[in-house]
């Protein structure tokens, strides 16, 4: 694994990366890899706390001439989203990411790479590890759980964890940009009475699929207005209930 990340710089950053690229970590099954963020503070003797959800924040006073600064949050998720190629065997829940170059990009083979957000990860923990001289305010590095499915780590966060009021999140998405606002989200559950009733023998039966899509995130590509499976299904299937 070291040898696919050698000469990359920051070295700090890219070694934690491929050292967190080997632990398990699907979204709500994240054990190891806080545990692994536990062993890092104790090893380092940095102040951690872990609240009842799961979120774990690791402290670093103020060095370098920035000790009486503002105490700055660094924030990231430790979860990842789990999705290989077909031909490919993989088990999230225990196989570690293979890290490959590609033509000047590091990627997984034939997994997700788990960038996101690993490189947050890695940046923050990369932080804690910079020299005691370092110009650095106080920081407090957050690393919520369980963002990928829903963002139950950072909606159950804490705030007695925390005193910094400045927060930097480090889950971006466009590089060399910074976001100060977002218009946010919500889930909802919808509830409606079905009934089946069988199809008269004389009937044929269908399968009908949507494939060939460009795809893409459905935030962040949102404004490309680009075609969903779902919708386009839909309006194949409106016309053909109300022909009854």
């Amino acid at each position: 694994m070291t040898s696919v990340i050698s000469g990359l710089n920051p070295s700090a950053l890219w070694n934690n990366f491929a050292e967190l690229s080997c632990i398990p970590r699907p979204s709500k099954q994240e054990e190891q890899v806080l545990a692994w963020l536990q062993e890092f503070a104790v090893s380092r003797e940095l102040d951690w706390q872990q609240d009842d959800t799961g979120n774990i924040v690791i402290r670093r006073p103020g060095s370098g001439g920035g000790e009486s600064a503002p105490t700055v949050v660094i924030q990231s998720h430790v979860d990842m989203v789990c999705e290989k190629n077909s031909d490919v065997e993989h088990d999230f829940t225990s196989d570690p990411i293979s890290l490959l170059r590609d033509d000047g990009w590091l990627t997984a083979d034939g997994t997700t790479l788990g960038a996101d957000n690993g490189i947050g990860v890695a940046t923050a923990l990369a932080l804690l590890e910079m020299k005691e001289d370092a110009k650095l305010p106080p920081l407090e590095c957050l690393f919520t759980v369980d963002e990928e499915t829903g963002l139950t780590g950072a909606f159950a966060l804490d705030g007695n964890l925390l005193q910094g009021r400045t927060m930097l999140n480090l889950d971006t998405e466009e590089w060399g940009s910074i976001c100060i606002g977002c218009a946010g989200g919500g889930d909802s559950q919808l509830s409606l009475p079905v009934s089946y009733e069988g199809a008269p023998g004389d009937f044929l039966s269908f399968q009908l699929s949507v494939e060939g899509l460009k795809g893409g995130h459905s935030g962040v590509d949102i404004h490309e207005y680009r075609a969903n499976a779902i919708v386009l299904l839909a309006s194949v299937l409106a016309p053909l209930a109300k022909m009854g």
